[in-house]
């Protein structure tokens, strides 16, 4: 970022943060910053992120033309670059910016910038590719796939989205299919042991789960330790003749379904060598697919059938999980996972290219068209029929995307049916299903054009004199 006179007044969009900013703390989140990395904020601005990540116990600093422009500028293993692209004017000194970040970065660079659904947030006039505000401050505004597009264009490497308007940009390709499988494969719990007998117990309740033997590199370091008296043919030995076979072959029939959705999103963001994926991968290719190129193949077809409506719609009819209307299929967060695995790579593909929100509640998947929506719903849990915040979409084919906020509608969108969202072994759903039949037994869906909105429902509420306490529907009393 080169110093010189500026023709906005930059530093006025520097603010003071008590907190991680949001792209810091999806990094945090996504386990790029940790403590055994170092952190540079290149264009810290007030140095907010550097203080907080410092309260952390994280080696970090800032660098900033206008803050802290006599400080030490060295390389680091995760470099942030926060919103900073967007405030400068010319778009040669934005690639070289970016370009300076790049070099500085070890392992990542994380970009994050100013979306274009933003723009009502920005007061001023059109001033070169941006807006230039009363103030003289300059705001470009980036669609997403604007962002990507120009951070893999500086880079020279496939970039992924990793939320809205947050873009991480790996220096090894190992890192981002590390990355990409603890996106889209199920994190696996290891079971506490503090001895040989439990650490046994522990490897064969995992067998069952992955449906093979885990490799000593797989297991946590206690657990070694523990089990490092042992032949490996001896530890083999014990999980035959301990573990399950049908859950084993359960297990096995799953990690199948993981690896191809995880290689079919490999494909999707660029696919590399064997080699360059995770151990566990590589192990899971080995045990279930004869050859590496079977695995592939099969993972190429499935990402094929997302082309066709008629398989897409097919695979929602047949969902254990969700609700399906005329045009979509709708799940809840808690059932992502439970569904169809070509409709488990829909909504991954949607997330890898334009970032999935950190607030959700609903995935909503088109049958038609290519589109993913994230909803959420704050009080989903609480609430009988929980209100729209937000809803963030992405259209795959031309990956726009789109954002609405309903905090500040008067009459905002409300749910009904909540069970129908869930997995049917829902702890709560029996709760909500409750609900919804006592709402039909009283007439409440007879009209279900009107009750789609928060006055439409209340209105439907005093007409058939109900009112609700919780999740219970009892006769309206008047005052």
């Amino acid at each position: 970022m080169t110093n010189q006179l500026w023709s906005s007044e930059r530093r006025l969009t520097a603010i003071g943060r008590n907190g991680l900013s949001v792209p810091a703390r999806q990094a945090v989140t996504d386990q790029q910053i940790t403590p055994a990395r170092s952190v540079l904020d290149y264009g810290c601005g007030r140095g907010g992120d550097v203080r907080s990540l410092r309260q952390m116990q994280i080696e970090a600093a800032g660098w900033d033309p206008v803050f802290q422009p006599d400080d030490q500028l060295n390389p680091a293993d995760v470099v942030l670059l926060t919103y900073v692209l967007n405030v400068i004017e010319e778009p040669v000194e934005r690639r070289e910016t970016l370009a300076r970040a790049w070099s500085l970065a070890r392992a990542v660079l994380v970009v994050s910038a100013r979306l274009t659904w933003e723009r009502n947030k920005v007061s001023g006039s059109v001033f070169a590719d941006g807006v230039l505000t009363s103030r003289n401050t300059f705001q470009h505004l980036f669609g997403t796939g604007e962002l990507r597009d120009f951070v893999q264009g500086v880079t020279n490497v496939r970039c992924v989205a990793a939320a809205p308007g947050v873009v991480y940009a790996f220096k090894h390709d190992q890192a981002r299919l590390a990355f990409l499988a603890r996106r889209v494969l199920p994190h696996v719990e290891w079971l506490t042991s503090s001895d040989t007998t439990s650490a046994i117990s522990s490897v064969v309740e995992h067998t069952e789960r992955r449906g093979r033997p885990p490799r000593l590199e797989e297991m946590p370091h206690a657990m070694v330790e523990l089990l490092g008296h042992l032949r490996a043919s001896d530890l083999q030995r014990l999980i035959r003749r301990s573990a399950d076979p049908d859950r084993v072959a359960a297990g096995a029939r799953r990690s199948t379904l993981d690896t191809l959705l995880f290689l079919a999103v490999e494909l999707f963001n660029g696919r590399g060598p064997f080699g360059s994926l995770p151990l566990s991968s590589q192990l899971d290719v080995r045990a279930f697919f004869s050859s590496y190129s079977e695995a592939c193949r099969r993972a190429d077809r499935l990402l094929l059938k997302l082309r066709d409506d008629a398989y897409v719609r097919g695979a929602m009819q047949a969902s254990k999980v969700g609700k399906v209307t005329p045009t979509a299929l709708y799940v809840h967060r808690r059932a992502v996972d439970n569904m169809p695995t070509v409709l488990r790579l829909y909504e991954h593909c949607a997330a890898i290219a334009a970032g999935r929100p950190a607030d959700w509640t609903l995935a909503k998947l088109r049958h038609q068209g290519r589109a993913v929506s994230w909803l959420h719903y704050p009080e989903f849990d609480s609430d009988p029929h929980p209100r729209l915040s937000a809803s963030y979409s992405v259209d795959l084919k031309t990956l726009e995307t789109s954002f609405s906020s309903y905090d500040d509608s008067p009459n905002r969108p409300l749910l009904h049916r909540k069970h129908e969202f869930l997995m049917p072994a829902d702890p709560d759903a029996p709760k909500y299903r409750r609900l919804t039949k006592a709402e039909v037994e009283a007439g409440l869906y007879d009209r279900p054009h009107l009750i789609g909105t928060e006055a439409g429902w209340e209105a439907e509420l005093k007409r058939c004199e109900r009112s609700l306490r919780g999740h219970r529907l009892i006769r309206r009393t008047e005052a």
